[in-house]
């Protein structure tokens, strides 16, 4: 009895003039059908994919490039995590690249180290991918970096930096100076920080603008704790800072790491927030949901992972000088996790 793709006795692959044949068309009909031709007619393109799921087609990459000189794909530099932002910025990616008609081809890695993105930026460089959108905290460059991203058209997004990639992001320490300052407004006296890693970049940018917002309001600077983004990282440091009779006020520099801190608290009889209030940042999908409610500084992942889609597109499609920065507007979600100061 014959599968699905056995139409040639297992002699070959059905080819696009076997699917041509099955759907009543011409072979450059499927093969418009299959790029998304704006000027095929839906049903004409009804006909071909039935066809190429009855024969299990699978259309080989390398002639389509042939033919067209293009390989309809873009690369995404991401670290391997299980953090909620990064899997939602792929997500946005993915989405918006489909749409576009556009496969997506994946580097991640293991680490931020610069010969790590070298490799990841060169997998994708030898996959021929037509622009790459680089997902990775960046600090620092190198030669190699420079080189990749300007022999094919980079986008980066979490405030990376090299000198021929166009700009996406948040202005992380505008974002941490609108969460302090949400805090200090409610009456507290000044503002402990929980940060990230030290060797990311939102990490330094979030806790700079901590910094300064204490600073502009001549409050005093408590001595930042680090975390590693997770919420055991949060819980640890919640313990040191539930022991400070002092501390009313927490910026922390994550959602994941925020809900550690709040459970700390909470374990060792400080209530949040009638005693200390706590802020967070991201605004991932749980933090509607933890109790109390976390307020948070609002990241919109998906949004800037289709964003940095239509960025890359158009510097495909129509290179040129590299554009401004593009900055997304950070903005303060209010839940109940904050409340005035003890005593106000």
């Amino acid at each position: 009895m014959g599968k699905r793709g056995d139409t040639n006795t297992g002699a070959r692959p059905p080819g696009m003039a076997d699917v041509a044949r099955a759907a009543g068309v011409s072979a450059q009909t499927v093969s418009r059908a299959l790029a998304g031709h704006p000027n095929v007619q839906e049903k004409t393109r009804a006909k071909v994919l039935a066809a190429v799921d009855q024969l299990g087609y699978r259309r080989n990459n390398a002639a389509r490039m042939l033919s067209s000189g293009r390989s309809r794909t873009i690369g995404i530099v991401t670290l391997q995590t299980n953090f909620y932002s990064r899997a939602t910025v792929t997500c946005g990616v993915e989405n918006a690249a489909r749409e576009a008609g556009y496969a997506v081809s994946t580097a991640t890695t293991t680490s931020l180290d610069t010969f790590a993105i070298e490799n990841a930026l060169s997998r994708l460089a030898d996959q021929d991918v037509e622009g790459i959108i680089l997902s990775v905290p960046l600090i620092h460059s190198s030669s190699r970096i420079e080189q990749l991203t300007r022999s094919t058209p980079t986008v980066t997004i979490d405030g990376s930096r090299t000198d021929a990639t166009e700009i996406l992001a948040i202005d992380q320490a505008q974002a941490a100076r609108i969460a302090t300052q949400h805090l200090l407004d409610l009456g507290h006296e000044t503002v402990w920080h929980i940060a990230g890693p030290a060797e990311w970049l939102e990490s330094a940018q979030r806790r700079d603008g901590w910094q300064s917002a204490l600073e502009a309001a001549g409050r005093a600077v408590p001595p930042p704790l680090e975390g590693d983004w997770s919420p055991g990282s949060g819980y640890r440091n919640g313990l040191v800072l539930a022991r400070i009779p002092d501390v009313t006020a927490i910026f922390v520099a994550s959602d994941e790491m925020a809900f550690g801190v709040i459970r700390a608290l909470h374990e060792a009889g400080r209530r949040v927030p009638d005693d200390i209030s706590v802020v967070g940042f991201d605004d991932i999908e749980l933090t509607e949901y933890c109790s109390p409610s976390l307020t948070t500084i609002a990241q919109p992942f998906q949004h800037m992972g289709a964003l940095a889609v239509t960025h890359l597109l158009r510097r495909i499609e129509a290179p040129g000088p590299l554009p401004e920065p593009h900055s997304v507007e950070p903005r303060l979600v209010v839940r109940a996790s904050t409340t005035t100061a003890p005593g106000r």
